[in-house]
Formats: structure tokens, C-alpha cells, sequence
């Protein structure tokens, strides 16, 4: 069957599932009554047609309300007006909801165009012959998947709107019309927006709800299927599943995370894996009713009970005790019942191995800037300033890594300290404590983010070594983040120090010699724009790899890249398919965040799919790696040509003097603080003025997002593809897009990025006699980039292999196309100059309620 003929099946199985079926449920949505403005869903359909028309004719968003009214509901005030508006808002970001769950239920039947990369197809691999089976079950050994949840707010959706899009989604599948009609009229009463800011408590709270009901089905599946197919070791300590999590434990410049934060959440986390297990054992225990196993199963369950309705502060890692009273039931079964029913217990042993008393690794996370602070107030301490050379922090680097001396010192921070180095000081004593309470796998990674030097470690090392740890039971893996372009540039200068260390390298000895390495995308490409924040990871990957290897090491690359592309998510697996030998990809470990949390793993079924494709990316780029995968130094030298020239188009737009102020401007930056979706703040160094190097990566993204303009995604592209074609390269750049996996995933997602720009939104601008020119630079970057993306597919159209994920970016582009009409709106009356007196604050609810609905409804998989 030709992918031709695939594809067109696919967009007939969409267009029948997803679009047919969006169009008949929204129309039963359309007559729900919200808030007694009946005629609110009438009107809807003709605003948004409204609002089509007047994005095709470039009309400034202020023409196109005011024109609306005018035409359909006149004689209304102002006031009014505003309270419409309002009422449509609360309409669409309903409906975001409703085209999420249609395509979520039809997940089975649309299927995906890269099908080939799951675990079925690694099982039909095995079946070719004992040998591929045996080279599987070898590779699986060495093998794993570490998906890490974070708070990044990408995507928003409060714990009750998940439970009824579950609830909706399975009424969907069988079309069961009557229930769809009770939750769409649930849907409508149900709050979509806190009144308040989340605390890091609430966010673990919200994340763990996919825990509890997606990721413990869905992990223990795909491990039962991998322990049935492959001869799996199961009793190795080596986990191929794993699980991380952030909320809670990343206090990089959240001040809102403390310890007792920390503390909180370890102890929810626990929590809730016992009520999972709980629930198991209920069903565990109706089914085994014979003699025999009364005392077993009553002290079972009281102990599951006990953990998940009433824990005690005094806990205990008991993870043992638990498998080996289920080894026990499972052994009787064996021997003496005809193992009968003794899969119900396998299932429950085997979920207790996956998620222990922690459910998640809770990783903490700290600026080195904060470290190096907490490190110098230390040392002035007395018992720590005699191990202390005079005059530390005025050393070199190489000073300063010969001076640590790693001598155990018992320092308790006193209560009056700044509260950042109190909390450091705290959280790294409660590491010790939360990893004899959930198990050492609870609390064993500490991420230092900004880390630029070898000394960024180590000193960190010594805040251990004061804190209560020794060095001998020193149980926590120590992760630099290299994230700026300059950082990644230095990793692996600063790594080779670690490697060669005396005290590091024994260290790394007692944890294995396994070394993560986390590398940051969303601040690469706020530094440097796409291609070079892309190439400078390649680049730092194939050269960090190359020294662990010279040193025995066994590297795990931890990527940040879980959400949109421009915050280096996209086609996630592809990425790691085309990772050739010059980087290590025996471990995958990503972030997943935002509207990734629900796009691809909203479900079990889609949870399962998509970690089914890493697990096959992974073992199949080291099965079988595509010489195509390996870039030769031509090519290599093209596309670092081709970022640098990026990287230049990129500097020269974030030094424009209008840079900022557009952003603060005309998209809803200044009022992302106020959007109650977050603990974190939008910017370090709050209280003062706002500047790009103190602005998160996460707002500046959302920002241009939010203007439909998508820049970190593809800003300096078509300059870079101008620039080879100019020099005669084109043909090397056809053929290199046609067979090195690495480029056509970056320029893909760099397509995916661009099908939600929509610079018509803004057209208006063309005009402004301030932002006019700086407008005009920006939509010719684009037009630019999308010609040569043309060119290079040989299309008329973006996405070209992907028809039905553009199609389905289409449709959710229109239904919030209204939302960001009544952005701008409101953005253009609050930058005119005679905005009435009192309005002002009604502008920027207007401006923050449209933000939810376009974060939601821009899924990173569509």
C-alpha cells in the first residue's frame, strides 16, 4: 500500500471522525444556555465568520468588533458589548475542549502516518528472527525512557475540566449522545480559570491527576507487554520506564517553592501511588478467596490502607516489604492453586517495581547563580572557613576546583539566614529524609540550571557535605543544565574536568559511572533563534558524547524540549530516531509540559503510543543506525553556516530598539503575571524593568504565540536557506533535507511552528508610523522562510507529508481565530490614546481570558 494511498485514508478517517463529528456536537453545544444569554451560541457561528472575513480583508481587529455589532446586534452600548464578548470567550475555549476530546476518542480509528515507529513494529522486528529478538532483549537491557513532568504553563486545564474530558471523550467513542449532552452542559457550569495564582502544591496536585490516571496504566502496560515479548532480566535493578517530576522540587527562580513545598509534595506523591495500589488490591483480594492467604492479605491491605487514607509523618521506604508479601501470595498461587488468577497479582508486583513509594523521581533544581551564593555564606561559617582557602571567590577555576577540599561538616543554617540560602541549605537536608521515607529513587537528582563551570558542581557537592550526607553514602546524581549558546559551547570543557577530577570521578564510580546531562532548549533559542539553538545542542551532544566515551562513562542526555517547537518539542520522536552513533542515545529523557501533557498523553491509549514510539526511536537508531544520521563535515559545515547566518538575523532583531517594547505592546506580555495559570513569575528580578536576558523563555514563546507570529520557531530560517541557494548549495541542501533525519525534523517542526503563525492578525500594523517598518521586517522574514520551505519540499502548501495534522491546525486556528480577534482588540484600545478612563482594567481581563483558550487550543501534536 503506497504512503500516498495511506494518507488519503487517514484524511478520510479524520474528516469523517474529527471534522463531521465537531461539526454536528458543536452545534448541540451551540444551544446550551450559559449564564441566561441565550442567544450567545446563536451568534457565535456569525462572529466568527465575521471575524474570517475580516482577517482575509486585513482589517484591524478594532474594525472588525465594532463592525460586528454594528451589523448583527446594534443599539447595544458599549458596555455591552464588552459582556458579548466576554460570553463568546467562555463559548470557544469550551469548544477548544470539545475538538480535544473528538480527537482524542478517535485517536484508534485516524491512526497516525508514523504508525511504523511504535512497539508494534519493534515486535514484528523481534519475530523476523531468535536473533532480532535476542539483539532486542540485549538493547533493552541498557535501554530507558525517563518522561519528567513540569509546571511550564503551556497549557491549562484545572483538575474537574480533565475528569469531564475523560468522561467525554469515552462517550464519544460510541457516540452515546445523551451523556455527551450532560457533559458539554457540565462543561458549561464548570470554572476553566483560578481567581487565584496556583501554589506549587496545587500545580503537583493538577499533574499528579495524569499519574494517578494515565501514566500508571499506561507504564505498567507497556512494561507488561515488553516482559511477555523480550527476554527481560526482572529482577535487575535496571528500570527501562521511569518517571520524573518537577513541580514542587524546581526552584529555579520560582521563590514561591520552599521546603516544606518540597516536603509536601514528596509526601502527596506517596500518597497517591498507595491509593493506586489500593484500588489494585481491591481487586486482588476478590479474586483470591481460598485458603491460605487470610494473614498475608490482611496485613497487605492494611498496610496499602493505612499509606493512602492515613499516612504517618514517621515513614518508611516499604517497597520490600510490600513485593515480598506479593512474591509470597504469587508463589502459593503457583504451587498450590494452579496459578490461578496469579496474573492479577503479577500486575500489581509489577506496578509496585515501576513506581515504589515515590510514583516519580521529584528532581530538584537550582540556579548556579543562587548556589554560588548559598556556597559563600557557607564558607564564612566557622568549622567550614578552616577548610576554605583565603580569598575563594577571587580564585580562577582551576584555583577554586583545587581548593575544595570535600570534608564532612555537621552545619544546621540558622533561621534568620536569606531565605534562599535557607531553603537550599533545608532542601538538601529533607533529600536525605524524603529518600528514607519514599525510597532512594524518591529525591536522588539535583539539576544546577545556568551551570558554566566545573566548580558550579562541586561546590554543590560541599553544600552536601555540610548538610548531613557523607561521601560514602553520598546517593544523588549531580545534573548540569547547559542552556545559552555560551554555555553549550563550554559543556564539554567543563565535563572533561568532572571526568577527570579525583573526587568526582569516585563518585560517579558508586552511581554507576552514569552521567545526565541536561541540555535546555526554549533559553537556546531565546539566545540564539532556531537553527542555532537546534545546532549548538547537536553540536554540544556529539562532542559531550565523544568525552564520555573517552572515559567510560555511560551519558544520559536529559532534553528539555517537551513542549511547541519553538520550545523544541514537535515530531519528539523523529528527533531521537535520527540521532546517529556520534550521540548517546541509549537513555531518553524529556520533559513533557503544557498542552504536551494532554495532546500526547491525555489518554492510556495515546500515553501508550507516544511512549511506544521513543522506546522504538531509541532502540532502533542503536539497532540499526542510518549512515544518513552521521553528518560528514560537508554538511556539518553547511549547517553551521546556515545558523550562523540564523543566529545574526536573530541578534540584530532582539538588539532593535523596538524589540521589547512590540512584545510589551501587542501581545499580552505585561499581563501574563496576572493569568492565574502559574506559581512561577513571567520574569527574574521582578520588581525591576523589564529585559530580555530577566524574561523566562516560557513568556517570551507564549508571547509571539499569542501575536500569531511564532518567532523563536522559524525567525532567521529562510534567510539561512536564501543564503545557500545564493551560494550554489541548493542541491546539497535538497538532498540533505531528503536523507539526514536530523535536519528534516528541525525543518519540519519549523513547518509545524509557522502553520500557527497568521500575520494577517496583525496586518493592521503595516501602517503604525512607530512599529510599521519593525512589523514589516518580521512578515518578511516569514514570507521568506515559508518560500523557501516550498521550494525545498517541492509544495505549494507548509507540512506538506503531514496533511491531516495541518488540517486539524487549521480547524483549532479557526475556532480561537474570534479569541484572538478580541485580544488584539482589546490591545489596540489600551494602546490608543484616548482609552476611556475606567476601561483599562476591562482591556486586560478581556486580553487575559483569550490567552487560555489560544494556549489550549495550540496542541503540540496537532
Amino acid at each position: 500500500m503506497s504512503s500516498t494511498l495511506k494518507l488519503s485514508q487517514r484524511e478520510t478517517a479524520f474528516n469523517h471522525e474529527v471534522v463531521t463529528r465537531f461539526e454536528l456536537y458543536n452545534s448541540l453545544f451551540q444551544t446550551l444556555p450559559f449564564y441566561q444569554v441565550k442567544d450567545t451560541g446563536i451568534l457565535l457561528p456569525f462572529f466568527s465568520s465575521h471575524c474570517e472575513k475580516g482577517t482575509i480583508n486585513q482589517q484591524s481587529p478594532k474594525e472588525i468588533i465594532e463592525s460586528f455589532f454594528k451589523k448583527y446586534v446594534p443599539g447595544i452600548d458599549h458596555q455591552e458589548q464588552i459582556n458579548r464578548l466576554f460570553r463568546f470567550i467562555q463559548y470557544i475555549e469550551r469548544q477548544v475542549v470539545l475538538f480535544d476530546a473528538i480527537e482524542d476518542s478517535s485517536f484508534s480509528k485516524i491512526g497516525r502516518a508514523d504508525d511504523s515507529g511504535s512497539l508494534q513494529s519493534l515486535l514484528q522486528q523481534a519475530a523476523i528472527s531468535d536473533e532480532a529478538r535476542k539483539n532486542i532483549s540485549e538493547k533493552l537491557k541498557d535501554f530507558s525512557l525517563r518522561l519528567v513532568l513540569t509546571a511550564h504553563p503551556t497549557q491549562f486545564y484545572p483538575g474537574s475540566v480533565l475528569g469531564i474530558m475523560t468522561d467525554l471523550i469515552e462517550a464519544l467513542k460510541t457516540n452515546d449522545i445523551n451523556s455527551i449532552d450532560g457533559l458539554l452542559q457540565q462543561l458549561g457550569k464548570t470554572p476553566f480559570f483560578n481567581k487565584t495564582s496556583p501554589t506549587p502544591v496545587d500545580e503537583a496536585v493538577s499533574l499528579v491527576w495524569f499519574l494517578e490516571n494515565i501514566f500508571y496504566h499506561a507504564i505498567s502496560g507497556i512494561q507488561s507487554k515488553l516482559e511477555e515479548e523480550f527476554d527481560i532480566d526482572l529482577a535487575a535493578k535496571h528500570q527501562i520506564l521511569e518517571l520524573g517530576f518537577w513541580p514542587g522540587g524546581d526552584r529555579d527562580g520560582n521563590p514561591n517553592v520552599t521546603t516544606e513545598t518540597t516536603k509536601e509534595v514528596a509526601k502527596f506523591l506517596r500518597q497517591i501511588v498507595f491509593r493506586c495500589y489500593y484500588r489494585d488490591f481491591r481487586v486482588l483480594k476478590r479474586r483470591i478467596t481460598f485458603r491460605g492467604f487470610d494473614d498475608t492479605l490482611t496485613k497487605l491491605e492494611n498496610i496499602l490502607y493505612e499509606n493512602a487514607f492515613n499516612p504517618s509523618d514517621d515513614q518508611a521506604d516499604l517497597q520490600a516489604d510490600i513485593l515480598d508479601k506479593l512474591q509470597s501470595v504469587r508463589q502459593i498461587l503457583i504451587s498450590d492453586h494452579d496459578s490461578l488468577f496469579v496474573d492479577v497479582v503479577e500486575n500489581l508486583i509489577r506496578k509496585v517495581k515501576l513506581f515504589g513509594c515515590y510514583f516519580a523521581t521529584l528532581d530538584i533544581r537550582q540556579d548556579s547563580r543562587v548556589l554560588r551564593k548559598v556556597f559563600n555564606y557557607a564558607t564564612e561559617k566557622p568549622g567550614i572557613q578552616e577548610n576554605i582557602t583565603d580569598g575563594y571567590d577571587g580564585l580562577d577555576e582551576a584555583g577554586k576546583i583545587e581548593s575544595i577540599t570535600f570534608k564532612d561538616f555537621d552545619f544546621k543554617c540558622p533561621d534568620d539566614a536569606d531565605s534562599e540560602i535557607k531553603d537550599t541549605l533545608n532542601t538538601i537536608r529533607l533529600m536525605k529524609q524524603i529518600q528514607h521515607s519514599n525510597g532512594e529513587k524518591a529525591c536522588q537528582r539535583f539539576i544546577i540550571s545556568n551551570c558554566q563551570q566545573a566548580s558550579d558542581i562541586l561546590q554543590l557537592i560541599d553544600l552536601f557535605l555540610w548538610s548531613g550526607w557523607n561521601a560514602d553514602n553520598l546517593s544523588v546524581d549531580f545534573m548540569p543544565l547547559f542552556e545559552t549558546v555560551n554555555d553549550l559551547t563550554v559543556a564539554g570543557e567543563v565535563m572533561e574536568k568532572l571526568y577527570t577530577h579525583p573526587f568526582y570521578k569516585e563518585h560517579l564510580a558508586k552511581r554507576g559511572n552514569r552521567q545526565s546531562i541536561m541540555l535546555g532548549f526554549s533559553d537556546s533559542t531565546k539566545d540564539g533563534g532556531y537553527l542555532m539553538a537546534n545546532w549548538s545542542i547537536y553540536k554540544a551532544k556529539v562532542e559531550l558524547t565523544a568525552i564520555a566515551r573517552k572515559h567510560e562513562i555511560d551519558l544520559a542526555f536529559f532534553d528539555g524540549r517537551g513542549g511547541p517547537p519553538a520550545r523544541g518539542g514537535g515530531k519528539t520522536h523523529r528527533f531521537y530516531a535520527s540521532m546517529g552513533d556520534e550521540i548517546a542515545n541509549e537513555h531518553i529523557q524529556l520533559t513533557i509540559q503544557g498542552q504536551t501533557v494532554s495532546s500526547q498523553y491525555g489518554s492510556v491509549e495515546t500515553a501508550r503510543f507516544n511512549m511506544e514510539q521513543l522506546i522504538n526511536a531509541g532502540i532502533v537508531s542503536e539497532l540499526y543506525p542510518s549512515k544518513n544520521d552521521v553528518l560528514d563535515k560537508k554538511n556539518k559545515a553547511l549547517i553551521s553556516e546556515m545558523a550562523e547566518a540564523s543566529y545574526k538575523l536573530f541578534m540584530d532583531l532582539r538588539q532593535h530598539e523596538l524589540f521589547v517594547e512590540y512584545l510589551e505592546k501587542f501581545s499580552p506580555l505585561k499581563l501574563l503575571s496576572r493569568i492565574n495559570i502559574s506559581s512561577r513569575p513571567t520574569k527574574r528580578n521582578g520588581n525591576s524593568k523589564l529585559k530580555l536576558e530577566d524574561l523566562r523563555a516560557i513568556s517570551f514563546v507564549t508571547s509571539w504565540s499569542q501575536l500569531k507570529q511564532n518567532i523563536p520557531g522559524f525567525y532567521g530560517v529562510g534567510t539561512a536557506l536564501k543564503k545557500m541557494k545564493d551560494e550554489g548549495h541548493w542541491a546539497e541542501i535538497k538532498l540533505l533535507y531528503q536523507t539526514s533525519g536530523f535536519f528534516k525534523t528541525m525543518l519540519d517542526n519549523c513547518m509545524m511552528s509557522m502553520s500557527k503563525s497568521d500575520f494577517r492578525v496583525t496586518a493592521y500594523l503595516h501602517d503604525d508610523k512607530k512599529f510599521g517598518a519593525f512589523w514589516q521586517m518580521l512578515k518578511n522574514e516569514y514570507d521568506l522562510t515559508k518560500a523557501m520551505m516550498n521550494e525545498l519540499t517541492g509544495s505549494d502548501t507548509l507540512m506538506p507529508e503531514y496533511p491531516v495534522e495541518r488540517r486539524s491546525i487549521a480547524l483549532r486556528e479557526r475556532v480561537v481565530l474570534p479569541l484572538v480577534i478580541i485580544q488584539h482588540y482589546a490591545l489596540q484600545c489600551l494602546n490608543s490614546d484616548n482609552c476611556e478612563e475606567g476601561l483599562t482594567e476591562i482591556y486586560d481581563k478581556l486580553v487575559i481570558r483569550t490567552v487560555y483558550g489560544i494556549v489550549n487550543a495550540g496542541r503540540n501534536l496537532a
